[in-house]
């Protein structure tokens, strides 16, 4: 029996610049598009300060991962592009003061560039929230 696929849009991230979904969904599992630290308006952040990009990256993601019915302790694997190794330990600061406890799997991956200037873009696989049963 094939999965139906579902794909995931929420206002409360940036709608996607290119021919793509915030994130698709099959079953249990949700995947997230790379998100950039643009505000959910569109409107850019990519000259602030690194730290404040990622932040906004990492809320995006956030958000998209909420719209699929899931959270961040449902996030199971992580990869983040960033531009500059040095921006690693700050990174690393901005994404564990926000997802807290929550440790999924993880790669981070420097990067020379990323799209518009950003310096930081973040994707994840998620599980769905589990639904009570009928």
């Amino acid at each position: 029996m094939a999965q139906d696929i579902e794909r995931i849009h929420t206002a409360s991230a940036p709608p996607p610049g290119g021919h793509y979904a915030q994130a698709v969904a099959a079953g249990d599992l949700v995947f997230v598009s790379g998100q950039l630290g643009g505000r959910p308006d569109g409107s850019p952040t990519h000259g602030l300060p690194f730290r404040e990009q990622a932040a906004q990256a990492i809320s995006n993601l956030l958000a998209v991962v909420a719209a699929a019915g899931s959270g961040p302790d449902r996030i199971l694997k992580v990869t983040a592009y960033v531009v500059g190794i040095e921006n690693w330990p700050e990174f690393n600061d901005v994404y564990a003061e926000i997802l807290g406890e929550n440790r999924p799997a993880r790669s981070v991956v420097p990067v020379p560039v990323l799209h518009h200037g950003y310096l930081v873009e973040i994707e994840a696989v998620a599980l769905r929230t589990v639904p009570a049963a009928a």
